[in-house]
């Protein structure tokens, strides 16, 4: 049996073992998945136990720490600064970013294209994840944060900018203004419990054509019902979630998943966090 986890701190209650046991279900994997969460004081003691792994999941706030320890990074993992996702062969680490694959496909399976004049909300890991997907796609993008996180966006700015010698423009959420093709919200903004409050008023999330909310808890936050209302393409974090762990089992197992059996889990996922 093969053997995979997810690490971070804390973890409390993650999605990921349900997702990664229905996804080896789909190849017939005899494969186990569970959390190990490794207070990041003592990492060095705990990655001993990662490296007996086949391969493994990081989440916050090992994202960056887990990089020293690696043999090599992938071509994103790289350019984001970021490690997601972990494949043991023969002892040799690489280190993958699978976040920002889950977010195309996600994008893909709403029927979302990413590109035009894209407003993102938000300065934090994902938002710099969804940042640099824009301007890689050719958006013209704007980064709204709060008073502040100027200074985190304008970080993002200058990395993108040293980066991929490309543009952004960084204003307050109070500025927004215009119409925008898509509105992605990276923030924690509208999660349960604060399931009333939003990112932007409606009248500002109905100036654009499509909406990405990276949140799941709730399925349906108030920003997606203004969508909704508005009657624009729209999708939650949910499929973002599940992709990540598509892609990162595509590297571990190297096999291609079937889109329809992935909307299978989707589903199964959603129930589980109806309950």
């Amino acid at each position: 049996m093969k053997n995979f986890a997810l690490t971070g701190y804390p973890l409390g209650h993650s999605m990921s073992p349900l997702i990664h046991k229905e996804l080896f279900k789909i190849n017939s994997k005899d494969a186990d998945y569970s959390l190990m969460e490794i207070d990041p004081a003592f990492f060095e003691d705990g990655f001993a136990q990662l490296k007996t792994l086949d391969g493994f999941n990081v989440t916050i706030p090992h994202k960056t720490g887990i990089i020293p320890y690696l043999d090599s990074l992938s071509q994103r993992a790289e350019l984001f600064g970021a490690v997601n996702t972990v494949k043991n062969e023969n002892g040799k680490l690489t280190g993958y970013n699978t976040d920002c694959f889950g977010f195309l496909r996600a994008l893909e399976t709403a029927d979302i294209s990413l590109g035009g004049k894209v407003l993102l909300c938000g300065s934090g890991g994902v938002s710099r994840m969804f940042a640099f997907e824009s301007v890689l796609a050719g958006a013209d993008l704007t980064i709204a944060v709060r008073e502040a996180d100027v200074d985190a966006a304008n970080r993002i700015k200058n990395e993108i900018k040293e980066k991929l010698q490309k543009d952004v423009k960084v204003i307050t959420l109070d500025e927004v203004d215009g119409c925008f093709d898509l509105l992605i919200n990276g923030t924690p903004v509208g999660m349960f419990p604060n399931v009333d409050n939003c990112v932007l008023p409606k009248e500002k999330v109905l100036a654009c054509g499509a909406v990405f909310d990276a949140i799941y808890n709730p399925l349906e936050t108030k920003l997606l019902k203004y969508a909704k209302e508005g009657g624009l393409k729209y999708s939650n974090g949910l499929p973002m979630l599940v992709w990540q762990a598509v892609v990162a089992q595509e590297i571990w197992f190297d096999i291609k998943f079937d889109a329809n059996r992935v909307k299978d889990v989707i589903k199964i996922t959603e129930s589980e966090l109806k309950k």
